[in-house]
């Protein structure tokens, strides 16, 4: 019987907090934390609005070679790897799949994506494919892929080789258990250990953006209060004290 490894989660107040960041103001406050650029490049989202925060699960695949690999779709499926990835799933979890930017394999289709789905998932990010997209499109999922394909995910030229282990993503790292912050700006990666300060960081950075953005939008001077100039500054800190908490 195949055993593969579960991550450990961050709590469930910190993820909470992340939730109103956005993709945006954390990879600005990571990189001002050290971390020059969290983002996954490559999938886009598909799903335009929907908003994910949650702990990765990870799935590795590799370059396919038959004396490795040479199961078929739907022979001995539990030697297939990327099912194993969903067995672990908890609500909230968001699938990260390193598919080495292959356009011609489906990673998960709409049957285990409904698995994902009811088992409490709560995105999907896919550095390659997924099929039976009209489908996986209506099922309530957060999906950010390079695109879609019919085939199924070892037609063509890679297989599912690591379940939660360290995976580059879209030539990011992923380790197992970061918090994934994605909307329709893209996909972030947030170490777990760097997520307190982020949270700290970002709900700074949010105030005075609220300030900022309502003197904009009532004509205020750019270079007065975009970012905030040190005049700008005092009308901001007043502001905060007249502010309902």
């Amino acid at each position: 019987m195949i055993q593969t490894p579960d991550i450990e989660r961050p709590p469930q107040e910190l993820m909470s907090s992340l939730t109103t960041i956005g993709s945006a103001t954390a990879s600005g406050e990571l990189y001002r934390l050290g971390i020059s650029d969290p983002q996954i490049l490559g999938p886009v989202p598909m799903i335009p609005g929907k908003t994910v925060v949650g702990p990765a699960l990870t799935l590795q695949f590799m370059p396919k070679r038959e004396d490795q690999y040479s199961v078929d779709e739907y022979v001995d499926p539990e030697k297939q790897l990327h099912r194993h990835v969903l067995y672990h799933t908890q609500p909230g979890d968001v699938v990260v799949v390193d598919a080495r930017s292959n356009m011609s394999s489906g990673v998960f289709g709409e049957m285990m994506l409904t698995y994902f789905k009811g088992r409490g998932g709560s995105g999907v990010i896919v550095d390659g494919c997924i099929r039976d997209f009209p489908y996986a499109a209506n099922l309530g999922l957060g999906l950010w892929l390079r695109g879609v394909t019919p085939n199924f995910h070892t037609q063509t030229n890679i297989f599912p080789f690591a379940v939660n282990q360290p995976i580059a993503c879209g030539g990011t790292l992923v380790m197992p258990g970061d918090i994934i912050v994605a909307d329709d700006d893209g996909v972030v990666v947030v170490p777990k250990k760097l997520a307190p300060e982020l949270v700290k960081k970002a709900k700074v950075h949010a105030d005075w953006e609220d300030f900022s953005r309502t003197k904009l939008a009532q004509g205020g001077d750019l270079r007065k209060y975009y970012p905030l100039s040190e005049e700008a500054r005092v009308e901001y800190e007043a502001w905060c004290k007249e502010k309902p908490q």
